[in-house]
């Protein structure tokens, strides 16, 4: 998933799916918790790969599974879109992110973010400079 669209949640906290990325989402997704150089924002993550997540943590030791990584599943969100594409979100993961009105969904490889546009703001400007924009591109081999 790539690019960047802007959007408005509506007033039963519904966001419309960009058609870009309706395919690469397929008809059933799961947003929760994200993180992202430190600011608050949602990961929303494919069926199949929210599957795998839950397998890996299934996996995992009970002495190895953290307060945070349960927190993660916890707060979790299945979205199944409605005929015009719009999903709803809880206030919880709203009051989370920041998002009270103008969202940023953003593309980043195999998931999306959704931002409160304000803070995707704040987050581009403190990062996009040619020295973080060279560490980047080094650390996946560019």
């Amino acid at each position: 998933m790539i690019g960047k669209y802007p959007a408005k949640l509506d007033e039963k906290n519904r966001l419309f799916v960009p058609a870009k990325l309706r395919a690469e989402l397929g008809q059933d997704f799961y947003v929760t918790l994200g993180v992202n150089c430190g600011h608050r924002c949602l990961t929303v993550y494919t069926a199949p790969d929210w599957d795998t997540l839950s397998q890996n943590y299934n996996t995992l030791p009970i002495s190895q599974r953290s307060a945070a990584t349960s927190l993660i599943f916890m707060n979790a969100t299945e979205c199944n879109p409605d005929k015009q594409f719009r999903f709803g979100l809880t206030q919880f993961l709203l009051d989370y992110a920041g998002i009270s009105k103008d969202v940023m969904i953003v593309g980043r490889a195999g998931q999306a973010e959704i931002w409160d546009a304000e803070e995707f703001r704040s987050f581009e400007a403190e990062n996009l400079t040619p020295e973080k924009l060279l560490a980047s591109l080094e650390a996946i081999g560019l």
